[in-house]
């Protein structure tokens, strides 16, 4: 399989995807693939674009690099990557539709804590300018500042839509709503559990360098690191329930819970 296990991450990730959605489809008789095929296909392009960001940002933090890609061109790189990056939303909306089905992963987080969470136009402004002073100094202290690279695109993007007026993924919370933001956190970590184990000991893999933390590895992530993946998920919450707002799209609804609660 040496010639060939460069290419094997985009369909073991596209087996992954419909194994879950069948898994869901067999304990609720609906899944993202069949009830919303369309949508489920347009994640795959929104994807693509969604990891080049962190890609960007991972070129002044140098937390993670690849290894066995080397001989590849500029314009090879970025079609072969582009093609690997396009699975992530949809893994994560996958996972996320599944674990919905199991209520009690969920029990008791429809009324759950009373967060003192009511962003206004003043913390939004303030979360905006916070956010883009992390993401303009991450440059300049790299070693410091790198969970920005996890943490400041949600408080931007959270912030940008609060002063539009727009729902966010507080809103749910505001309510002591808490299932939505538990689910695509979970989602993320079980997806990241994956990707490191197909990730360790492949031929053509990333691996990683990560300040005061880099130690206790799971496979080639250390320990500590795993904690990323659950603002990771609510960022691929909040673009999954973009994209669900927008085009023809329209009114699909990030999880089945949302059908009869109000707008996320």
């Amino acid at each position: 399989m040496t010639p060939i296990q460069e290419h094997t991450f985009t369909p073991l990730w596209l087996g992954y995807i419909v194994t879950v959605n069948a898994w869901a489809s067999s304990r609720t008789g609906r899944c993202l693939m069949l009830e919303h095929p369309r949508f489920l296909l347009a994640l795959f392009p929104l994807s693509a674009g969604f990891w080049w960001i962190f890609e960007y940002l991972n070129r002044f933090v140098q937390n993670w690099y690849y290894v066995g890609v080397d001989d590849l061109s500029a314009l090879s790189y970025v079609l072969r990557g582009s093609v690997a990056f396009s699975t992530v939303l949809p893994a994560v909306a996958s996972t996320a539709d599944l674990l919905e089905s199991f209520p009690r992963l969920s029990a008791g987080l429809r009324q759950f804590w009373d967060a003192p969470i009511r962003l206004g136009s003043r913390a939004a402004w303030s979360g905006l300018a916070l956010s883009c002073v992390c993401l303009l100094a991450v440059g300049l202290w790299p070693d410091y500042l790198f969970a920005s690279v996890w943490v400041a695109p949600l408080i931007l993007t959270v912030s940008i839509q609060t002063l539009r007026g727009e729902p966010t993924i507080l809103s749910p919370i505001a309510r002591r709503d808490w299932r939505l933001v538990w689910l695509y956190g979970l989602a993320a970590l079980i997806c990241g559990v994956w990707w490191e184990l197909w990730n360790w000991g492949s031929l053509a893999k990333w691996q990683y360098t990560v300040p005061f933390v880099h130690r206790f590895q799971i496979f080639e992530m250390p320990l500590l690191g795993y904690a990323g993946y659950l603002p990771f998920g609510l960022e691929c919450l909040v673009a999954v329930h973009w994209w669900s707002q927008r085009a023809r799209f329209a009114g699909t609804p990030v999880l089945p819970l949302h059908r009869v609660d109000s707008p996320v």
